[in-house]
């Protein structure tokens, strides 16, 4: 681990930092939320990189949590792994956040391909994660019971299926296709999603969400291909992790008008995760979760009692 000192950005009423990551490699962190809070710790989705929210930062702020969230490798200023990882691998990364920052116990929430991460952390590190929430998040590939393909949007399918044909058909694929989606600015997003945000999504891409939305995207593709293909390949491998261990209480959110990540996943995980509390909804989709974040993390801080 390197030892050269954090370098310090103030944005808003965030902090972005980058900070010695495992291997000689950094890690971005974004910090913000109530600074005497309890902390949460946010696991972002696929493909993202932090960028301030001011609606998000005030949301943990009013819930008393100190919000912290990072850019995982390859997205943003993270330097990438040598190799693609698998999800429990970035628990690694979670707990040199955590520790470069001085916290000890945390909750901590998932939203789509941050879902598995979140889950992550409650099953191998049960002794500091009180409580996590997986939002729309995506359930293991292959799983027993689970069409996990049906009912996503044609672009994902051909995402998925192409990421199954390994890193290098994947890679370009991520080069022709999705890296031109991360460059759209906050009027273009909308559409540059295309088949992936249903009616109750696009109408929460107005204003001050699709401005964030796109700068998470555009500083997610600040090192190309990179941090999405090797998140595309992690979500069709093993998860490094057996949801059967997880021993802390878990809470499940999942609306059925979700074409990214279907409804089924969410029902799939809120009956697999041993004790999880399902909050499955038949009008909210993928984004429109994120509009219930107040009342998730109300939620979130009675299962880690708190």
């Amino acid at each position: 681990m390197r030892t050269a000192p954090a370098r310090d950005v103030l944005v808003g009423v965030s902090h972005i930092d980058e900070i010695p990551g495992p291997d000689g490699r950094t890690i971005e962190v974004l910090t913000g939320g109530d600074p005497d809070g309890f902390p949460l710790l946010f696991h972002m989705g696929s493909p993202s990189a932090v960028a301030a929210s001011a609606a998000i930062d005030a949301v943990a702020g009013a819930a008393g949590l100190r919000y912290v969230t990072f850019s995982r490798p390859g997205y943003g200023r993270s330097t990438p792994r040598p190799a693609p990882g698998r999800y429990a691998d970035d628990v690694a990364e979670s707990l040199v956040v955590l520790d470069h920052l001085g916290i000890g116990d945390f909750v901590t929430v998932g939203w789509s391909g941050g879902g598995p991460r979140a889950l992550a952390c409650a099953a191998l590190v049960p002794g500091r994660c009180r409580a996590a929430a997986t939002l729309a998040g995506v359930a293991p590939y292959g799983a027993a019971g689970l069409d996990w393909f049906e009912g996503m949007a044609e672009e994902n399918l051909e995402e998925y299926h192409t990421a199954e044909q390994g890193a290098e058909a994947y890679g370009a694929l991520v080069e022709e296709q999705i890296l031109p989606m991360l460059a759209a600015t906050p009027d273009q997003i909308a559409d540059a999603m295309g088949g992936l945000v249903t009616p109750v999504d696009k109408a929460m891409v107005t204003d001050e969400f699709a401005d964030w939305m796109s700068r998470t995207f555009n500083h997610a593709g600040a090192q190309g291909a990179i941090g999405v293909r090797d998140d595309g390949l992690a979500a069709v491998a093993p998860w490094g992790f057996d949801l059967a261990d997880i021993t802390v209480p878990v809470a499940v959110w999942q609306g059925r008008q979700d074409a990214m990540v279907p409804y089924a996943h969410g029902a799939w995980l809120a009956a697999k995760v041993p004790g999880a509390q399902p909050h499955l909804f038949e009008d909210e989709g993928h984004l429109s979760l994120l509009g219930r974040l107040d009342e998730i993390l109300h939620d979130l801080k009675q299962l880690a009692g708190l």
